[in-house]
């Protein structure tokens, strides 16, 4: 199931902040900017609730973290999470199999940066895009949340990462102020 908060602006961050476990507390009020606490707060809230909707689980939870930085919920090792944020969004998705997420805002891309994690067909499809800028988010996001699904972290062959991917479903927001790619396990 996805959870998606694209009105980050109406979040209460100091109420919100209450709510959270002292963990996500912490890890929120370690961001320098405002920014930041808010999207790390409302991705955690959307965990919450999609926990409480699918699984009836009040508590706030607490992570731990597998051998390359990837979060499980602590007593809940069964149920597959992740979540991520951007500038104008926050989103979790909840599973009963391995999952990824990774949500973007549009911007700008550096020639370098695309030749370095796309591969020859990729670079063909963002070169013959009408909208190359938003090409390369779609695919940027497609290779993070198959990278988050694994929870190997970031891989250095960027290029094949969608290489046998499987299931990666991809939207883009209304206006285009985001793109966001849910990575599913093939079971």
């Amino acid at each position: 199931m996805i959870y998606l908060n694209d009105h980050l602006d109406q979040l209460d961050v100091e109420h919100a902040l209450s709510l959270l476990s002292e963990q996500r507390r912490q890890q929120a009020l370690a961001f320098k900017h405002d920014l930041g606490r808010r999207t790390c707060v409302a991705a955690y809230l959307l965990l919450c609730e999609g926990l409480q909707r699918e699984f009836g689980i009040m508590e706030p939870p607490v992570f731990s973290y597998g051998e390359h930085g990837k979060p499980f919920i602590v007593g809940h090792p069964d149920i597959c999470f992740n979540m991520s944020h951007c500038r104008e969004a926050a989103i979790c998705v909840i599973d009963s199999h391995p999952v990824g997420v990774d949500i973007e805002s549009m911007r700008g891309y550096r020639e370098a940066l695309v030749r370095h994690t796309m591969s020859d067909d990729e670079l063909l499809q963002i070169g013959q895009s009408a909208n190359p800028e938003l090409e390369f988010v779609r695919l940027w996001t497609m290779k993070e949340a198959v990278q988050k699904r694994s929870g190997e972290g970031i891989r250095s062959d960027m290029k094949s990462v969608l290489d046998g991917a499987g299931r990666v479903d991809t939207v883009v927001s209304a206006g285009q102020r985001y793109v966001y790619s849910v990575a599913y396990s093939d079971q």
